[in-house]
This record gives C-alpha cells, structure tokens and sequence, in this order.
C-alpha cells in the first residue's frame, strides 16, 4: 500500500539519531497532508494574512549577505504569489517596489505554531511520528517559503539536528562537516544565538582573505519535493532556491549536547552583548541580527548563564540515573522506560531536558551498528564532493529513483525555543542594504584590528566549548 514506509517509525529514530552525516529520506511522506502545502494552497488557508518576507540582492559578491545587509516587507502570500509569477505590479502591494530580475525574497524561520495559531488543527498535517517522534507535528516545526535565489548565508546550529521536508520547488544545499570550522572562518557578527556563521560567501568565495576555505569538503544535494534531509549536529549549510517558488517545513530535534551547548551559548552571548554594548553605538556597525530584539543586559546574561549550567547539572543527575536503572533486569528497564514516558507526560522532567539520545542517541550505539545503517533507494548518502569540483559548480545527477539530484558526480532564544524575527521594515524602494564588510565592521581598516576581530577570537566556537568545560568543572567542584 502507498502508506507502507520503508523504514518503522524505531527503525527511523534510530538512523536520525545516530548518523553523523548527511542523508535524505525517501518515499517516508507520501501520506502527509503537508505535501500539498504549497504557496497557493498556504495562501488560502492564511486568508489575506501577512508575513514578513527578507528581501536581498540576487548579485552574488564576495561578502555573504547576512540578515543585517536585507530589506524587510510584510505582505501577503497573494502578493509575493503575483510578484513571483510577473503579475502587475497593483497586485503585488509592498513588493512592487523590488524588480523581481533583481532580488529574491524569503519568509524564513515562520515558526507554525504561530502563523497557524488560529488553525491548530493543520498542525497534523505535519507527522514526525513516522521518524520516530511521536506527538512531534507542525507545532514543533518551522515554515520557509522563498523565491528563486533566496538563501541562508552559511552557518551552523548550536542547537540539534535538523529534519527538513521539501515541499514545493527545490532547495540545494551545501554542507560541511563539524571538523571544518575553522576552514569556514566563524563568526558571531550578526549576533543570534543558536547560529554561528561562516564569514566566507560560499557561493563566490575570497579566496585571498579567506584562504584555508580551499580545505573545505563539500557535501551538495538538491532536495526534490517528498524527500526528507538529515542535517546532523554541527554541519555547516547553505541553502538557496533554485526554482521560482519553494517551500520548505523543518524540525529541530534535541539532544543531550543541547545542555552543554546551551551553556557556551549563555557564554558567548555575556561576552558579545558586553564588548558590543560598550563600543560607540554611533560607529554604525549593525551586528545584532534582525531576529534578535534587543541586546539583552549583564544581569540578564548573567542569569541565562546560571540557569543553562543549573539545568546542565539536573541533566547530568537524570542521566546517571537513567544509566544506574539500565543495569537492571529487561523487566526493571521495561518499567523505567514506562515511568520515564509517565514523567513526560505529566512534566515532572527537569525544564527543558529531553534525554532522547539515552533511548537511540550515541551512547546506546554500537560501532557495528553504526556500519549498519540501511543505505539504498530510501536513504541516500549526501557524498564529499571531489576535491577539484568547487562547491558552487555542481552538476545534478539524477538518481535511479527519479527521487534525488545529487551534486557528487562534479557538479534560535534559540531555534529550539521559537523566538520570532524582529520586525525590520524598509522605507525607500530598492534601499541598498547595510554596506558592511563579512566582519560587520563597516569601512573597517585593513591594518587595524577591529572589536570584532577580537571578538571572532575570544567566542570561537572551540575556545568557548574550552571556557564551557572549565566552567562546569569549576561550577562541579
């Protein structure tokens, strides 16, 4: 029947939280209401309602064009609809003021649960319960829809793997493993937390400024309406459209490693809002993102920081108990396991610690049975491209299956917590954005060091996961 899914619902959980690199699922969406979600049917439902699009230049530069280089509109579905298909310019209201030949538009990170919240009923549409989650729906996922050119500059989430559901159009992505950070030269100017950024363009990188990116290991798929991508922990991406309209839905998924993340993130978000807050607010640097409100206080930051290692410390305890009970007999585990689903449901678990690796994570997997995940038609690898292909200059090859292209052959508080963008609106059409450099630094000198050159050292990821552990040792002690 066209409802059987070639992997169970165990079987998927297992994949998606033990594989480390990327991988996309087929035929496991077939049945999901959410397939028809496309921009004409989402505008009906939505019924004039509007969203706030990001509008950025389709010329591609050497700077990557963050959030704080876009101009912001709100408008309806109907309108990005008619200035996507060419359609007089009357009907396409706030976006008539941007050439479509020019810029691309985004309405990205739309978290469902609010944009439907008078509709809560649509969120079945969305079943993660068949990866595996269940009582995960839209509720828990995120909505993209973006026009051809639209991209995400290139970053990593702090927080969780990603799951990612294509629904109309085609999205190609590029990503790049944890281990070649400091070949994407991070940044954490813009200012979000749960992104860290790469200060490379990686559609048209500098290579003379950027040099160690030619280190970089490329893994490239374009993802067709139906499929389902596994971004891992860590993985750098960037995203673009490549169709005229596309749609996309997400979910994060949370992991132990969100406890200790959560925690350099309280770190880097005290250093960054105190070094910042200190410069000249008049040297006209734009570095806090357009989905973070406002720069938050010391005391603030101070308190986040105590409250992501006190709930780092609860985890720590639960987690010791859960493995202390896993000694047991398979009876006693039987049980525990019940109990432990019990806690849940009535919410007597620690606030936001979720031990989902503890059931099918890392530790309870076997070397063995990581050299067993089912690769075939129904998941496929998204493979390292060859080291002579740039990242950029891919060629799609079809697969057996007519399901994937891939590129191999030469071609959020944080995301986990629903924080909303912040509403940034344009007066003047065709503004230029912001001209600042990768750095945030505007008309910055070449020989002086900067703030942000500072900073790029004292909050790079590796030297705060240091500060991390040394604070949780210490805190320990």
């Amino acid at each position: 029947g066209e409802d059987v899914k070639p992997f169970t619902p165990e079987k998927t959980k297992e994949i998606v939280m033990s594989l480390q690199q990327p991988a996309v699922f087929c035929n496991m969406v077939g049945d999901w209401p959410a397939l028809h979600w496309n921009v004409k049917y989402l505008s009906a439902v939505l019924d004039g309602k509007t969203i706030q699009f990001r509008l950025g230049l389709k010329t591609v530069d050497l700077v990557p064009q963050f959030e704080t280089r876009c101009n912001y509109v709100k408008a309806t579905l109907e309108e990005f609809l008619a200035w996507s298909c060419g359609q007089p310019s009357c009907l396409s209201g706030p976006f008539s003021c941007y050439e479509y030949s020019k810029y691309w538009a985004y309405a990205d990170y739309k978290y469902i649960a609010r944009i439907f919240e008078d509709k809560p009923e649509i969120f079945q549409d969305i079943r993660w319960s068949d990866f595996g989650f269940p009582g995960r729906s839209g509720k828990e996922s995120t909505l993209w829809i973006g026009s051809e050119g639209a991209n995400t500059p290139c970053h990593l989430d702090s927080y969780g793997c990603n799951l990612v559901l294509q629904v109309q159009g085609r999205k190609r992505w590029h990503l790049f493993p944890p281990g070649d950070t400091s070949f994407l030269y991070p940044t954490r100017i813009p200012y979000e937390e749960s992104s860290i950024f790469s200060k490379v363009n990686v559609a048209n990188p500098d290579l003379k400024r950027f040099p160690e990116f030619r280190n970089t290991t490329a893994h490239v798929v374009t993802l067709n309406p139906g499929q389902v991508l596994l971004v891992p922990r860590h993985w750098w991406h960037y995203v673009e459209s490549i169709d005229p309209i596309t749609v996309s839905i997400n979910s994060w998924i949370e992991l132990d490693a969100d406890h200790e993340a959560r925690v350099e993130e309280a770190i880097t978000r005290m250093l960054v809002c105190a070094i910042k807050s200190a410069e000249n607010p008049g040297a006209g640097d734009v570095w806090l993102n357009p989905t973070e409100v406002e720069a938050t206080s010391h005391e603030i930051n101070l308190q986040y920081l105590n409250k992501a290692v006190s709930a780092y410390f609860k985890c720590q305890k639960a987690s010791v108990s859960e493995q202390a009970c896993s000694s047991s007999t398979g009876t006693e585990k039987r049980t525990s396991a019940s109990r432990k689903r019990k806690k849940r449901e009535v919410g007597c678990e620690p606030e936001g610690c979720r031990l989902l690796t503890h059931e099918f994570g890392f530790s309870s997997f076997k070397a063995e049975k990581l050299q067993k995940i089912p690769f075939g038609p129904h998941l496929i690898q998204v493979l390292p491209q060859p080291q002579e292909t740039s990242s950029m200059g891919a060629i799609a090859v079809e697969s057996d299956s007519r399901d994937l292209l891939h590129e191999n052959e030469g071609g959020h508080f944080g995301k986990l917590h629903c924080t909303g963008k912040q509403l940034v609106m344009s007066n003047d059409c065709e503004t230029p954005a912001h001209q600042i450099d990768s750095d945030g630094s505007p008309n910055a000198s070449q020989t002086a060091l900067s703030t942000n050159d500072l900073l790029d050292c004292l909050v790079n990821p590796h030297v705060i996961n240091l500060v991390a552990r040394l604070l949780l040792e210490r805190t320990r002690v």
